[in-house]
């Protein structure tokens, strides 16, 4: 039977602002933390993007505040990238609108100044990125004393980016004594141990097996031999319009990124397709998810900064251009669709040096990716003699990386290389030395 809101002990205000949202089936990761988060219980979630683990943690913590109190923070939601503290801003004001409660959102990109103003003027709940908290809390404008709540949301991605420091003397400032959520996709061995650090005696929360697709996205899997080939399958599908309603493309370099962009731009012009990455500024990156969350676009080019700060219901496709390097990026970047109880597809163009960490990828979901055929019409093209260098390159140093006496194919090409470097480095150094005699003005030579 299907669990609803209703079910839990939410008071009339939030329940007003569920409905008003459109929700009325709780997802499993609701159905399953929502009590013990009420109940005070320090909670682990381990469960991939798009199933809803936001409103899991924020639903309990807007129950437990009620109304705005005092000037400090009663509860810290700490997030990876700035994407996703304000897309957790978002949730939090949606779900409060019924309240008092006042929410501030604390990301780099703008000036602190702003941010400052907003706490000073009383804060109840803050969603913030680990580097600027830190900066605004030794800058001496955030109290912490009343904390109640702290949530560090989608841990593993804090972690791939280096937040760890951070995220330790966060904990430092924080009381002792509060309750304590935290999020992940994956439960790797660095999880478990911040869990044991950061927990006490949590309630374990795993929706589905660790890193696994959500069941509602259909995956495929192309194998392409180089970009050019790419290029023309991506248009290939982009031919079939009546399929595609709303679509991600990730790329995994900004360059990538302008490059497949700059494609679509001639295809399909500004009014269809924006990009995402981390040299666009704070404004156009927040501009381009505005514009492809209201429908103003159709399609979005994005690195994997941007995979876990989308939260778009009606994705209907998400093409991977390149497979991800970080392997857990994979299970984010298809989680932007098939997204709480809604279906949608996910394809990825897999290239000869890609298909290493596509193994990888398979070995993490537990499952294999279903192989298409590239459609007869697409051309597939000569992969170029640079682009087959680097390649080769590439598949060396992955053998390289699980064999370290492995010698690739540039092995001896290169120790050549060096010695010859060495040498003429040496001779130069050294014009008296026994190479270069041969070459020196007899008045040079020492007589004997």
């Amino acid at each position: 039977m299907a669990v609803t809101f209703d079910d839990f002990k939410f008071n009339r205000q939030i329940l007003n602002a569920i409905a008003d949202a459109g929700y009325t089936e709780a997802t499993p990761i609701q159905q399953k933390a929502i009590p013990p988060i009420l109940n005070g219980q320090d909670v682990m979630g381990i469960a991939q993007t798009g199933t809803g683990k936001t409103a899991a943690y924020v639903l309990p913590i807007i129950m437990k505040l009620k109304y705005a109190q005092g000037e400090s923070p009663r509860a810290i939601i700490i997030a990876p990238t700035r994407e996703l503290a304000i897309q957790i801003e978002e949730n939090v004001r949606t779900f409060a609108t019924y309240t008092d409660l006042r929410v501030v959102a604390l990301y780099g990109g703008l000036g602190p100044k702003t941010q400052i103003e907003n706490i000073n003027k009383g804060v109840d709940i803050i969603v913030a990125t680990p580097g600027r908290f830190m900066d605004i809390y030794l800058a001496g404008h955030i109290v912490t004393k009343g904390l109640q709540v702290l949530v560090l949301d989608e841990a593993d991605k804090m972690m791939d980016m280096g937040f760890m420091p951070q995220i330790n003397r966060i904990l430092e400032v924080v009381p002792v004594k509060r309750q304590n959520l935290l999020f992940s996709a994956t439960m790797s061995d660095k999880i478990h141990e911040l869990s044991n650090n950061f927990l006490e005696f949590p309630t374990i929360i795993e929706v589905t097996p660790q890193a696994t697709p959500a069941q509602t996205v259909n995956q495929k899997l192309y194998h392409v031999p180089n970009v050019k080939t790419k290029i023309n399958l991506l248009k290939n599908l982009l031919d079939e319009p009546d399929d595609i309603k709303k679509l991600i493309v990730f790329c995994k370099t900004r360059m990538a990124a302008e490059d497949v962009y700059k494609f679509l731009l001639r295809k399909f012009g500004d009014a269809q397709v924006k990009v995402l990455h981390a040299n666009k500024g704070q404004n156009t990156r927040i501009n381009s998810i505005n514009s492809f969350k209201n429908d103003e676009v159709k399609i979005l080019v994005a690195t994997d900064v941007a995979s876990r700060g989308i939260d778009v219901s009606d994705v209907s496709h998400v093409i991977n251009f390149d497979v991800p390097v970080v392997i857990e990026d994979y299970v984010h970047r298809i989680g932007r669709t098939g997204r709480a109880f809604q279906s949608g597809e996910a394809i990825t163009f897999c290239a000869p040096s890609e298909e290493y960490y596509l193994r990888k990828i398979e070995k993490l979901i537990r499952q294999s990716i279903p192989v298409a055929d590239i459609p007869a019409e697409v051309f597939i093209e000569a992969t170029a003699y640079e682009e087959k260098q680097e390649q080769a390159k590439e598949i060396d140093m992955q053998k390289r990386r699980d064999d370290p006496d492995f010698k690739g194919a540039f092995h001896e090409k290169k120790t050549l290389n060096q010695k010859l470097k060495f040498k003429a480095t040496r001779e130069k150094a050294n014009p008296n030395s026994k190479q270069g005699r041969a070459s020196s003005p007899k008045k040079f030579r020492k007589k004997h």
